[in-house]
């Protein structure tokens, strides 16, 4: 089959490999309908030494059952299937706390012996407890939408869960890339009234008006905080979803949270270390969350609205690719060109 392998910054290639087989008897292997390129993929693309061997990469896919192990019992070759970024037992302690992603059991795609998303199949470990079955066709025009169930809309309503957004909240999402603006219907979701969306592409702000935002902030540092700042009559929003993982967004969350607040982060950390004392959360009782998402804690509750048309999520794909095409698709997203490619194997 056809795989997408990683061989350091900006080295992508697209190469024949094995099929996935059953390794174990909770497995099941799945034959890819779509996948995407994400924002943190992004990451290794930029900073990822140069290996020989390359990795295989992508966390983001639906697909159909095609085989199942035996210990199986909950899915059946031709079922549709949604699939967190983690894949887990569904049964442990941390699972049934809603933490799937510290499941002891569990790990995530692109460990050795499991491949990744990109590719026109995946061995699925734990499948059983991983794949949330969707009652759809293989051709249906919901796929982009269940998709983002995978991890965007997920991690941006995780965003939101840690933040408590609830009516009673106001909001500041920094990042206007596909889990801004997934933070940002999230929210919207979770019956915020007052919603700033803080970001400087415009064809991205103006979805994220669509999507339920109050303001969209283009300004950035100071600038950008003084005008959230005008916005809240001096105050600052309750609650900040920072969606970037830079310092920069770390430091505009700072600079934007109301006294008392909370900043979740869902952006992955792209440093070290954050200031946390006195002048920054200690005084003013500002609390810190954030994660990486257990989105299988949230597909079966986001789920219902995307099979009923209630929301769109898959709006955030902006270009399509075919297998082949995945690399032309990192340099998309990279060059801004493109917001989250889909991809068709």
């Amino acid at each position: 089959m056809r795989a997408t392998i990683i061989y350091g910054a900006g080295d992508v290639r697209v190469e024949n490999v094995p099929d996935p087989v059953l390794q174990q008897p909770t497995d099941a292997v799945v034959r890819v309908l779509r996948a995407c390129i994400c924002g943190s993929d992004l990451h290794p693309y930029h900073n990822m030494p140069a290996t020989p061997e390359g990795s295989t990469i992508g966390h983001e896919f639906v697909g159909v059952v095609e085989e199942i192990g035996s210990d199986v019992s909950t899915l059946k070759p031709g079922d549709v299937v949604i699939a967190p970024f983690a894949w887990s037992d569904n049964t442990c302690d941390f699972c049934r706390e809603g933490l799937h992603t510290s499941c002891r059991t569990g790990g995530f795609w692109n460990a050795p012996g499991v491949g990744g998303g990109q590719a026109e199949a995946v061995r699925v470990p734990l499948a059983d407890g991983t794949l949330v079955k969707a009652p759809v066709a293989e051709d249906s025009p919901l796929l982009p939408s269940l998709l983002t169930l995978s991890d965007v809309y997920g991690t941006g309503y995780h965003a939101a869960i840690k933040a408590g957004v609830n009516p009673r909240t106001t909001v500041t999402v920094i990042g206007d890339g596909a889990v801004g603006l997934m933070a940002v219907l999230s929210a919207k979701r979770l019956g915020a009234e007052q919603i700033i969306l803080m970001g400087r592409h415009k064809a991205r702000t103006d979805l994220g008006l669509e999507f339920g935002a109050t303001d969209a902030v283009a300004e950035r540092g100071e600038e950008g905080i003084a005008k959230v700042r005008e916005l809240t009559g001096g105050d600052g929003t309750h609650t900040v979803l920072e969606a970037v993982g830079y310092m920069e967004a770390y430091d505009q969350a700072l600079g934007v949270v109301r006294p008392g607040g909370v900043i979740s982060r869902v952006g992955v950390p792209q440093y070290a270390d954050a200031p946390v004392g006195f002048p920054t959360l200690f005084g003013p009782n500002i609390t810190l969350t954030g994660g990486p998402a257990p989105v299988r804690a949230y597909i079966e509750e986001l789920l219902p609205d995307v099979l009923e048309g209630k929301v769109d999520p898959g709006r955030v794909f902006d270009r399509t690719v075919s297998l082949d095409e995945v690399p032309a698709g990192y340099k998309a997203m990279d060059d801004r060109e493109a917001l989250k490619v889909l991809v068709r194997p």
